[in-house]
Order: structure tokens, then sequence, then C-alpha cells
């Protein structure tokens, strides 16, 4: 499944090999760790990835579980052998170095400090408030591609941006059914619309609009965005699933982080076909 080389003591990815493991294994089966500086972390990482810099590891080890499999990445490979080695010795089962670190690693990074946009999480929420915030998020996306469509003088512009709506619509619907399901016989007005300024990815739709609504003239152009702003909500739904303190909640919001995961590889075949 995977091509790997076997050093002394962990096993080393390479980039393509990574890349295949995040792809077929679900979100929240394994553990990213960064073990570069903060600014490191904030100038570009692998979505999801829990930053530990590695003179930190020993005394933050038990953040981490042993049970899954870990891919540890710095930014070339030489910190984060230090850190596989370690967590190899420390008993973690299945342990992995990203051969290059992610300069190496071609696929769609996220980027921002480890809280971005957490404020939108206390921590305590149940599953219902989970999906409320989705929902939310996933309708001001909406907004987003609609006010794009509307906008719009070319034709492939305008199909792909009314493509999009129908996925945002499909992934609320999505939600409506997964909140119906979790509060049998509750009042659904929290799913609502509501007119949410936050889009997926933690964006603000009015400044959001306001900053690329005048680039967004080519499909390309289109695509390219639409890229970062599924990778950054990825990036974010895992984040809010290692924030919150209750189970369901956590898992609530792994299971909408595969579909932008799905998301976002529709997406990239789509970039890759655009692109010749």
């Amino acid at each position: 499944m995977m091509t790997e080389e076997k050093s002394a003591e962990v096993a080393v990815l390479e980039a393509e090999a990574a890349r295949r493991l995040m792809d077929e294994r679900p979100v929240g089966s394994y553990t990213l760790v960064d073990v570069r500086q903060p600014w490191e972390y904030e100038e570009r990482h692998l979505p999801g990835a829990t930053l530990i810099p590695l003179g930190e590891l020993p005394g933050r080890v038990e953040e981490l579980d042993r049970e899954k499999p870990v891919l540890a990445y710095c930014a070339t490979g030489g910190r984060s052998r230090a850190a596989a080695q370690l967590l190899s010795g420390l008993g973690f089962r299945e342990v992995y170095n990203l051969a290059g670190g992610i300069r190496a690693y071609e696929g769609r990074t996220a980027e921002g400090p480890e809280e971005l946009h957490l404020e939108l999480l206390r921590g305590d929420e149940g599953p219902a408030e989970a999906l409320t915030l989705a929902y939310g998020m996933e309708q001001a996306l909406q907004a987003f591609y609609e006010a794009v469509a509307q906008a719009a003088r070319e034709a492939e512009l305008a199909a792909f941006c009314r493509q999009m709506i129908q996925v945002e619509a499909a992934h609320q619907e999505r939600l409506r059914r997964r909140y119906a399901e979790i509060t049998p016989g509750a009042d659904p007005a929290p799913l609502a619309p509501g007119g949410s300024e936050v889009m997926e990815g933690g964006f603000q739709l009015s400044d959001f609009l306001a900053r690329n609504a005048p680039f967004l003239t080519t499909l390309a152009a289109a695509l390219e965005l639409a890229l970062t702003v599924e990778t950054q909500a990825l990036d974010l739904y895992l984040r809010l699933a290692r924030k919150s303190r209750e189970e369901a909640t956590r898992r609530i919001f792994l299971e909408i982080a595969e579909e932008e995961k799905a998301h976002l590889a529709a997406i990239s075949r789509l970039w890759e076909q655009s692109r010749g």
C-alpha cells in the first residue's frame, strides 16, 4: 500500500506515500505531529497537524495516542527523525518520519496559528451545537458563491459557482438530517437560515468577498480559491475536534472533516483537469 524505507529506528515515508496514508485512512485514525516552531507552523502546515515543537515533545508525549499511527514532520526531516525515534522508543506502535519534511510535500497545506478561529468553540458544546456551527459556516460559503455567480461574466465561472452552491446546499441537508438523528423531535430552528458571517475555514464572509471577488474573473482563479477554503475548512474542523472535550461532539467534527476531505479531493481533480 505504501512505499517506505526502513531506517534503523523508524519507518521513513516519502512525500507521495505520506499523501496516500492521509488519503486512504479516515481523519482521526492517525496523528500528524508538527515538531517545528510556532512561526513555521503558522506559515504552512499539514491540515489538522498538532504542533509540538521538538524541545517540548518529551514533556507533552502523553497528549498523543500511542495506539494511533503517528506521522512526524518538520521542515526537511531532521527534527522529525529525532521525534519519531523518541516516540518509537516510548512504545508508540506505528511511527513514521516524513522524508524531506514539509518542503518535499506537494499536497495542499493550511496556514495560520494553531489557535486560529478556535474562539468559535468553548469546548463543552454538545453535538447539536457543533452541527449548528457547521451549518452556519456552510450557509455563509454558499452565500459567497452566490455573490460570485451573480457577478460572473465568464460562463465557466458562473457554472462552477452554481455547482458549488448545490454542493453547499447538499452539505446543509446532510447536517439537518444528522441534527434530526441526534435530537429527535427537537425544534430544528437553530438550523434555519440565519445569515451567518463566518464561512467554512473561519473566514468572515463580507471581508472575504470584498478581498477576493474582484480577482475572481476566471474559473482557474475560482478553483484555486476554493482549494484554499476547503483546505482551511478541513484544518479548522480537525482542530475543533481536538479542542472539544465532549466525545460525541468530537466525532461530529471528525465526520464533517471527512466530508471536507472528500470535497477537497473532488475540487483538486477539477483543478488538475483545468490545467490541461
